[in-house]
């Protein structure tokens, strides 16, 4: 959690990067790093009239999106409660609630996997996103497709295919998925831009946007129809308003992706998705679907009908938990002028 003050107000932020570098070059490590050394230094006495100009003092930095996004996003955080208005409303968000879906990982069986989906759909969500990689792809989501004929599916590769698996990609088709997410290498426009050509299904591309430019530039080689806004990956609210923008214009539907975060990353997501571009249901989902206790009063829920309800206060509209989370630290560092 990082925690910004200002003449009275605070704020807060959350760090979405992993203990390893499996999604992303950063670590929890070396956010910290980037925070005590750089962000800090760089945002502490600055004045500023919006916090979006907090994101534009850091982008003298190459890479680090997920450290810059927890200082960033805490500062506009603060702004929201300093002024008294959610922070919904000053992202310019207008949605009162917001549709959810939920991420299904890899099971050891298919009726496991089976048994995950019924529940979740029980529990009202909106869409479900199953994991496939080689060998649990084609049958698995024929099986899901047969066993739920009427839900809105769709398929996350996390980059475990190639243009090699062309056919088997163009076979997918045959399941009528709302999308099937990056496909291919972590980092590439450019063969998506060929394989979408080939299949039916739109493309969602996720690892590859990480900032307006690489957005743009998908766009125009055509690699995907869809685009995966995370909070953390594209470097703060600034950076992620100016990416809806661009799609909203060119009539892109974009959604919001999850990194597991707790409860204040949690919160950001919320508020981010009130955003008229996203119409497609995100990964935000309920605390209890991951935490037996969040870090946030009140917990993030969903109702029967798949929808978060915006909160109206001042800021997120949760409160973190300042005991617990005391109570749960194992390294804290103090930034000041």
């Amino acid at each position: 959690m990082t925690k910004v003050y200002c003449n009275g107000a605070v704020g807060y932020g959350e760090c979405t990067t992993g203990e390893k570098p499996f999604f992303s070059h950063e670590t929890v490590n070396t956010a910290w790093i980037i925070i005590k050394d750089i962000l800090a230094p760089i945002a502490i006495g600055k004045e500023w009239k919006t916090p979006s100009e907090v994101g534009h003092y850091f982008k003298q930095i190459r890479g680090h999106q997920m450290a810059r996004a927890a200082v960033e996003n805490a500062c506009w955080d603060m702004t929201a409660r300093a002024n008294k208005i959610a922070l919904y409303e000053l992202l310019g968000g207008t949605r009162k609630d917001i549709p959810c879906g939920v991420s299904i990982g890899i099971h050891d069986t298919p009726q496991q996997l089976l048994d995950k989906i019924r529940a979740e759909i029980e529990a009202g969500y909106q869409r479900i996103k199953i994991k496939i990689k080689p060998g649990w792809d084609y049958d698995i989501l024929k099986l899901v497709r047969t066993t739920f004929p009427d839900i809105t599916l769709t398929a996350d590769a996390n980059a475990a295919y190639s243009l090699a698996d062309l056919n088997l990609l163009k076979r997918l088709d045959e399941f009528n998925l709302l999308m099937i997410e990056q496909p291919l290498s972590h980092d590439d426009i450019i063969d998506h831009s060929y394989l979408q050509r080939q299949i039916n299904t739109d493309i969602c591309l996720d690892e590859p946007i990480t900032s307006l430019d690489k957005t743009r530039k998908a766009i125009e080689l055509k690699s995907g129809r869809i685009i995966n806004i995370k909070l953390g990956r594209v470097g703060g609210f600034s950076e992620a308003i100016k990416i809806h923008d661009y799609c909203y214009k060119h009539n892109i539907p974009v959604w919001c992706g999850g990194m597991l975060e707790a409860g204040i990353g949690r919160s950001h997501n919320i508020a981010m998705s009130t955003l008229p571009g996203f119409i497609l249901p995100g990964d935000v989902s309920a605390s209890e679907r991951y935490y037996r206790e969040d870090i946030i009063e009140p917990p993030v829920t969903v109702n029967k009908d798949g929808f978060i309800k915006i909160p109206r206060a001042p800021g997120t509209g949760y409160e973190p938990k300042e005991e617990y989370i005391e109570s749960i630290t194992v390294r804290k560092e103090v930034c000041s002028a």
